[in-house]
């Protein structure tokens, strides 16, 4: 081993996935010099969160989930959360056809294609919210190009199979707008890591696993390996970990035993797919269609009916319908639950679970449902859905975010968490939704919170200014600005053209 003043490598990355592959592509971006090792427990990259068949590839940018604009007390629509995601995604779309435009990937059609979203409602005051949403929408350039309708002739031309069979005197409308995208993030992830170990000497060990981490004398982390292979252990040195596995974050967080850390806890939910058997019908619809959540149930139960291009080929999938499991990870132990629990986490996770309780209710009543139950579900999408052209698969495993909470104690988050040190010499990331999609707005804040020095030279700047041509601006302030980079990225990317504003 080399003194204990020196490192083995620069940077490394705990988990293959979408989060590990951007901030690698960043780093070796802004500075090529760096050495940066990634570590891996499965046999193959993008296996679990980041495996197309385990998220819903939506390219989350809320055209057309409804519980990113909530309704408010007093009626109006509240779009901020809306607008925060849209442009996040914008970001995501321009660094995408950088990386295509410096020979990341051989097609981008290979990742990211144009798939049309849609918000789809019943009932007249869901109709009338919808309304509101939609015109709410409308305030900002971010969203032209949206439709509203609320007759059978147009919705029967949008989403044929949604409408036929459909009782004629049920209100239901719809909005639909054509920018949308479906992405597979596994394909993505793959070819970001064959980029980085080809033309830019990134080690990615596959079947290693972190077992321990600590900090030396010298404020460097020593991490403790498996080679699960061969069941041999080793140390290495770094100057900076991140931590980007997923449901496997948050025990990996307790080992690092920062104060930033304390009091999280994770509430797994897994989570099925009915994946669509019938060339035919796959064919008859071409639309990601988002429904609304019933009343009490939280916003992991919102139904949809997508279209998908996974590994190049269409699918058609409604869900997810949620379950319980104790893993943290969809290949992980039944005791993940158990040994997260802490001193520090303890409180704050029964306090969640009592403030919950309707999401308890919720995941008991769909374990609970049956096959045909299932079908029921997908008829109040589809109400001419026959049992034989579906079939039940597995999606990945989703751990949502306890946090400690001065007021309640502990509370359950739906999104996603960058918890970070504060010395910047080791990040970790928890939650979900809309994760993958808003990948590059997280790793950039990543970024702003542990490389703050490098961040603020002229050199990252300037790169960062090439790679996202809006960087360090506001797209929702400016109109101009987001038409030149829509059409840019929707041009390299080989996606739909964009509507004038």
């Amino acid at each position: 081993m080399s003194s204990r003043s020196q490192v083995d490598c620069d940077v490394v990355l705990i988990g293959a996935g979408i989060m590990s592959a951007t901030l690698a592509v960043f780093l070796k971006e802004l500075q090529p010099d760096l050495k940066i090792e990634i570590f891996e427990r499965l046999d193959h990259v993008a296996g679990e969160s980041s495996y197309a068949w385990n998220n819903a590839g939506t390219g989350h940018s809320a055209l057309c989930e409804l519980n990113y604009t909530p309704q408010k007390e007093d009626g109006t629509i509240d779009i901020s959360k809306a607008l925060k995601i849209i442009e996040s995604f914008e970001i995501s779309k321009q660094f995408w056809a950088y990386l295509v435009g410096h020979g990341y990937f051989s097609s981008p059609k290979s990742f990211i294609n144009s798939i049309p979203h849609m918000s789809f409602v019943e009932g007249e005051e869901d109709v009338s919210f919808l309304r509101k949403r939609f015109e709410a929408l409308q305030s900002s350039h971010l969203f032209a190009g949206m439709q509203f309708a609320d007759d059978y002739e147009t919705l029967s031309k949008w989403i044929p199979l949604m409408v036929n069979k459909r009782d004629s005197d049920q209100k239901i409308a719809a909005t639909r707008i054509d920018i949308g995208t479906d992405v597979d993030f596994g394909e993505l992830t793959r070819s970001l890591f064959n980029h980085l170990k080809e033309s830019h000497e990134v080690a990615v060990s596959l079947s290693h696993e972190v077992i321990a981490m600590q900090r030396d004398e010298y404020e460097h982390w020593l991490l403790r390996i498996e080679d699960k292979t061969t069941e041999n252990h080793k140390w290495i040195r770094t100057k900076f970990v991140f931590i980007g596995a997923g449901g496997g974050s948050l025990p990996l967080l307790e080992k690092s035993d920062i104060e930033e850390g304390e009091g999280f806890g994770g509430f797994p939910v897994s989570g099925q797919w009915l994946v669509c058997q019938n060339e035919t019908l796959i064919e008859a619809h071409h639309a990601k269609v988002y429904g609304k959540a019933k009343v009490g149930t939280p916003p992991m139960s919102v139904p949809h009916l997508d279209t998908r291009i996974i590994n190049g080929k269409k699918q058609l999938l409604f869900g997810p319908f949620a379950g319980f499991s104790t893993k943290f990870l969809k290949e992980g132990s039944f005791l993940d639950l158990a040994f997260s629990i802490t001193a520090d986490n303890l409180l704050p996770m029964l306090s969640a679970g009592i403030h919950n309780l309707p999401l308890t209710k919720y995941l008991i009543e769909q374990v609970m449902m049956s096959f045909e139950d299932k079908m029921d579900a997908l008829r109040e999408f589809v109400p001419a859905a026959k049992t034989e052209d579906w079939e039940l698969a597995i999606a990945g495993q989703r751990v949502q975010v306890i946090k400690k909470d001065e007021k309640e104690g502990g509370i359950l988050e739906f999104g996603t968490e960058l918890v970070a040190a504060a010395d910047g010499s080791v990040a970790a990331l928890l939650g979900a939704s809309p994760g993958a999609s808003t990948s590059v707005s997280i790793m950039i804040d990543l970024l702003n919170k542990c490389f703050k020095k490098e961040m603020n030279s002229e050199a990252w700047q300037a790169k960062l200014q090439e790679m996202i041509p809006s960087y360090g601006k506001k797209l929702s302030n400016d109109p101009i600005l987001t038409q030149q980079v829509r059409r840019w990225s929707h041009e390299v990317l080989e996606l739909d053209t964009v509507p004038n504003n």
